[in-house]
Parts: C-alpha cells; sequence; structure tokens
C-alpha cells in the first residue's frame, strides 16, 4: 500500500504510473453497484420478508415477555445467545483478512478484503442485537451500561457479560474505522464516476476531498499500518471475552481453559466460510471472476482446511481432558453430549466443521464453485450447532439430577434467528449497491506490480 515515489494527483488514482487497463477494474467493480438486476430484487425481498417476520415476532415477545421464549428451568440460555456468539464468530474473518493478513503482506487478500470488512461490522451489529433481544425488557437495556445514576445502582463489573459489551464496542469502533479508512481511495473513484446527483454528493462528503497525493497516499499507508496493529489483538481478545462467559462458570463442559484458543480459532474458521458464502454469488452474479480468481478461492480453502485441522483438535481434546481428569460430572457430560439427547446436534457439528472440510485436500475441489458453496453453508451450519451444542449441553446436565431438563427451540427463537440471518442479507446487499466490494485501487496495485514484474522479467 505504501506508494512509489511516481504518484498521480487525478482522484483515486493507484500509485506507481498507469495501468493500461486500469478503467477495466474501475468499470468492472462498479458495475455492481448500478442497477438492479433481477437477482438482487429477488434476494432482497426475501431477505426483507425474514426481517420483517422476525421484526414482528420480537413485537411479541416483548409485548407478552420473554416467556413466549420458551425458557424454563435450567435452561434461560438458548438460541439468542447461541446467535450471539455465532455472529460475533463470524466478524472475526474480516478482520483476519484485513488486519492480519496485511501485516504478513499476503497480496491474495486484496480481492476479498472490502467484503469481508463490510461482512465484519453488519455481523458485529446483528450480534450486538441478541443481548438487548435476551433481556426481554428492552427498555431497561441502559441498566447494562456502567454510568452514574442517583439510584447508586452499577453494574457487576465481575460478570463476563459486562465484559462482553466493553468488547463488543471496542471490536464494532476499531471494524467501522477500519472499513471507513480504506474506503476513502474507492470513495473518490466513485465520486468521479458518478454522475451529478445524491449519490455524487454522498461520495463527495465521504471521501473526504481525496487527490491521490502523494502526501494523502503517505497518511493513508500509515494510518492503515497503524489500524492493522490495533486491531490484531482484538482478533485474540473479543472472542476469548466471550468464551469466558462459559469458561468462568463452574458448569461440566464450560469450566476450561482450552476455550479462549478453541473459540478464536472457531470464529476464524466460520468467519472464513461467511466470506465464501457471500463473495461467492456475488462473484458470479456480476461477473467478478477476473477479479476473485481461482488463486483467491485456492488461498481461501487452504486457510479453511487448515482452522478444520485446529478446530477438531479442540474438539478431540476436550474430549480428552474430561476423559484425564477422571471427573465423573465431566465425563458425563461430554458422553451425554455424543450419545444423549442432543446427539443428533453433536454429530451434525463435527460432519460438517470436521469431516467435510476433509474434501479440500483435492486441488480440483479447492476451486470448484460448487463445492466451495455448499461446503462452506456447512460450516456456517455446523458453527451455529457447535455453539448449541457448547450452551445447551451443559446447562440441562449441571450437577444435580433433580436440576435437569430438555430443550427444544421455540418458534420464536427459531423466528428471530431467521431474522438475524436476514438483517445481516438486507445489510450485505444494500452494501453492494453503495460502495464497491472489491477494493478497486488495492487490486489495481496489484496489477500494476506484476505488469512491472513481467516487464523487468522480459528484459
Amino acid at each position: 500500500m505504501t506508494p512509489p515515489p511516481s504518484v498521480s494527483t487525478t482522484a483515486g488514482a493507484i500509485p506507481q504510473g498507469p495501468a493500461p487497463k486500469d478503467s477495466v477494474y474501475n468499470r468492472d467493480i462498479m458495475a455492481v453497484t448500478k442497477g438492479f438486476s433481477f437477482s438482487w430484487l429477488f434476494l432482497v425481498l426475501l431477505a426483507t420478508g425474514g426481517l420483517l417476520q422476525g421484526v414482528a415476532v420480537f413485537a411479541y415477545q416483548t409485548y407478552y415477555g420473554l416467556g413466549v421464549a420458551g425458557y424454563q428451568a435450567p435452561i434461560f440460555w438458548g438460541v439468542y445467545i447461541i446467535t450471539f456468539v455465532f455472529w460475533i464468530g463470524i466478524g472475526h474473518a474480516g478482520t483476519l483478512i484485513s488486519a492480519i493478513l496485511f501485516l504478513f503482506r499476503a497480496k491474495w487478500r486484496n480481492a476479498i478484503n472490502r467484503g469481508a470488512e463490510a461482512m465484519t461490522v453488519f455481523a458485529v451489529l446483528t450480534a450486538a442485537l441478541f443481548p438487548l433481544i435476551h433481556i426481554g425488557r428492552l427498555w431497561k437495556f441502559y441498566f447494562m451500561i456502567p454510568y452514574p445514576n442517583q439510584r447508586g445502582l452499577w453494574v457487576n463489573f465481575k460478570s463476563p457479560l459486562l465484559w462482553d459489551l466493553f468488547a463488543i464496542n471496542t471490536y464494532l469502533t476499531i471494524s467501522v474505522v477500519f472499513f471507513f479508512v480504506g474506503l476513502i481511495p474507492d470513495l473518490a473513484i466513485a465520486r468521479d464516476r458518478a454522475p451529478n446527483g445524491i449519490k455524487k454528493v454522498v461520495y463527495t462528503v465521504l471521501s473526504l476531498g481525496w487527490q491521490g497525493t502523494g502526501r494523502q497516499w503517505k497518511a493513508h499507508s500509515r494510518t492503515v499500518l497503524h489500524l492493522s496493529g490495533l486491531a490484531t489483538p482484538l482478533v485474540l481478545s473479543v472472542h476469548s471475552v466471550v468464551s469466558w462467559d462459559f469458561a468462568m462458570s463452574i458448569l461440566p463442559g464450560w469450566h476450561a481453559t482450552i476455550f479462549a484458543p478453541y473459540f478464536v480459532a472457531g470464529a476464524i474458521f466460520g468467519g472464513f466460510a461467511m466470506v465464501l458464502t457471500i463473495m461467492i454469488p456475488v462473484r458470479r452474479i456480476w461477473g467478478l471472476d477476473r477479479i476473485i480468481t481461482d488463486y483467491h478461492l485456492e488461498n481461501m480453502s487452504r486457510f479453511l482446511l487448515f482452522t478444520s485441522w485446529i478446530v477438531g483438535y479442540a474438539y478431540a481434546m476436550e474430549y480428552f481432558i474430561a476423559w484425564y481428569s477422571g471427573v465423573e460430572f465431566e465425563q458425563t457430560s461430554f458422553y451425554l453430549r455424543a450419545f444423549g439427547p442432543y446427539w443428533l446436534s453433536t454429530w451434525i457439528m463435527i460432519f460438517c466443521n470436521c469431516i467435510a472440510p476433509q474434501i479440500l485436500w483435492f486441488s480440483k475441489c479447492r476451486t470448484s464453485i460448487p463445492i466451495l458453496f455448499v461446503l462452506s453453508v456447512l460450516i456456517n451450519i455446523g458453527m451455529w450447532f457447535e455453539r448449541y451444542v457448547i450452551i445447551i449441553t451443559s446447562l440441562s446436565r449441571d450437577f444435580v439430577p433433580a436440576a435437569w431438563g430438555l430443550y427444544i427451540p421455540s418458534p420464536v427463537e427459531l423466528s428471530i434467528l431467521v431474522a438475524s440471518f436476514s438483517l445481516f442479507s438486507v445489510l450485505f446487499l444494500l452494501f453492494l449497491k453503495v460502495f464497491p466490494v472489491v477494493a478497486i485501487t488495492e487490486v489495481k496495485e496489484l496489477a500494476i506490480h506484476a505488469k512491472d514484474h513481467a516487464a523487468q522479467e522480459a528484459h
């Protein structure tokens, strides 16, 4: 991202001389924002319908109380908390692709990092709604926030749930800033290509006067580098904090030190799968095959295979630790995970997250669009069931048999679950029509560097 000495002063220009096919990248990527195709309209209407039914169900729950969600002793953490952890995990891939891979100078990230960054912001926004939904009395949400008040009421700073509040807000802030800073050069390109009207005004304001000068590129590169350094620890810390919601308790199956790295690896694994789930249709519908190439898909596939083994190792270690501990409660808890009332959820989790990804050992499968799309969807399903297994199996079987219970998700919970995916989809589909889904300047920079390198080799 650091510009060489020769930098054009044209708005949105890319460092290091003009590329012969600069306009191709501008035209192809910006074409996604123009017009409303049948596929896009169908997806928007479908997602909007799912969102509206969720809003109606949430209004029903707010009026009648949280009891309509079917919660009863001993399980008061159900689909809402499961889905909260799921969406927080989904948001991690964007930070990984944008920040960590940037620090390691992994060039294959450039075609997918913008979509991953947008995914991060929308996933965290979706996740942030679930603590509000879960409290039932939505108008009491401010009790979750520590602030001086006349009643002398304070939150419990020892509660991991309060740590979630700080972690989510910190992560959301850095994700939004990182996302916006990376957009600025591309917003200038959109500004210069937009006809006079509301879009041009919006792009002009958001591009913050970007002209592509050497001074601006230098400041931009330093800012991205510093934000990458700040965002990298968040990938490790935020989901570690979420894992402590469980690990700080003494329930069998939860009280384990492996939870922090286990949750982080699972979050990255699920997040990468979601990037494939959303970017493969974008690539297909808008014909971005020349930009999001098989090279990018293969690298994503290799990362999925690698993180799948980490997640599988964590699953195996959980069972090993339970056996090696000699604690009867712990051993029984994990036995019931595999062969108890929730055995189907456990085996779905193992198949989707550990067995199915092994197909990526074959090179043809790593670049096969149908296989990758189906696999990415299976992994997302498996990661949701992973959180289901972790939360429900431990809550339903604690130390006292008299407190045992069986949990079945209620229609209200499932409606809110569908609405969360619909909300995420609506936000991402609207993003496609407003901002470039691929980082134009970064992709053009790689193309220029590749052309210059080829010319040098020819000489």
